[in-house]
């Protein structure tokens, strides 16, 4: 394949996707890491993507509203540090003998294990999240519900209902962007888990990588009031009007 249908393919991928790894591509275009990574690089310099940690995002995309879910997988190899610096930071909030929720995703599983020595209880819709919560003995409900298997969690009327019998000293939340306007998802019925846990919970959390600042989604699930943002770049000040930010650091 030729270098120019190469760049057409990965920028055609990102736009269905809005994210990608160097792995899928190596596997969609069957090149080395080597040559993808070159072509990232040209990509980046005529301004067509954003190469981060393991793959590339779409560049400029705030424009448009951001409206499917991207498969966890792949959402797991990206801002692998930042997601890492926050989920350390939000455990610092939590105190021993608390009860907790824990929305499914990808920087909110990477919280688990800084549960460990802390004697919490854990309620969580994260399909993926229980084998890690088993490791390190922690004591854990899972919602029941609609499986959405791209994002490995439930949700629907089920696990809402379910969700109803917890109350929480700790909320720790997920979201695909943020805007002055509010947290978003592209699923409503995510996000009337979300609001419905927001509901029940004392301290809340946004964990949110720099990617997801000034981004448009489709469903808002919460105003910045809400609760505390912990990201890994400090925003705009418009947001320190709005809300509580904690930004964390290596």
């Amino acid at each position: 394949m030729l270098t120019f249908e190469r760049h057409k393919t990965i920028l055609e991928l990102l736009n269905n996707k809005k994210n990608i790894t160097i792995q899928e591509l190596i596997k969609v275009l069957n090149v080395s890491e080597a040559t993808i990574r070159r072509d990232l690089t040209l990509l980046e310099k005529k301004q067509k993507l954003k190469r981060v940690h393991g793959g590339a995002i779409l560049i400029n995309n705030q424009k448009q509203s951001i409206t499917e879910d991207c498969d966890i997988s792949s959402r797991n190899k990206l801002f692998k540090d930042e997601k890492e610096m926050i989920a350390k930071k939000a455990s610092t909030f939590i105190e021993n003998n608390s009860t907790i929720y824990l929305d499914a995703g990808t920087t909110t599983f990477l919280l688990i294990k800084y549960l460990k020595n802390k004697n919490v209880k854990v309620v969580t819709n994260g399909l993926n999240f229980i084998n890690e919560l088993e490791k390190y003995n922690i004591e854990t409900y899972l919602l029941g519900g609609k499986i959405k298997s791209k994002t490995s969690c439930t949700v629907g009327y089920f696990a809402q209902e379910n969700l109803k019998n917890f109350q929480f000293d700790y909320v720790f939340l997920g979201a695909n962007t943020f805007n002055l306007k509010g947290f978003t998802t592209p699923d409503p019925e995510e996000a009337l888990l979300k609001k419905e846990s927001i509901n029940l919970g004392t301290n809340i959390y946004f964990l949110c990588d720099h990617s997801k600042i000034d981004q448009k989604g489709f469903v808002i699930f919460a105003n910045l009031s809400e609760g505390t943002l912990i990201t890994d770049k400090t925003p705009s000040e418009e947001y320190f009007e709005e809300t509580n930010v904690e930004v964390a650091e290596k």
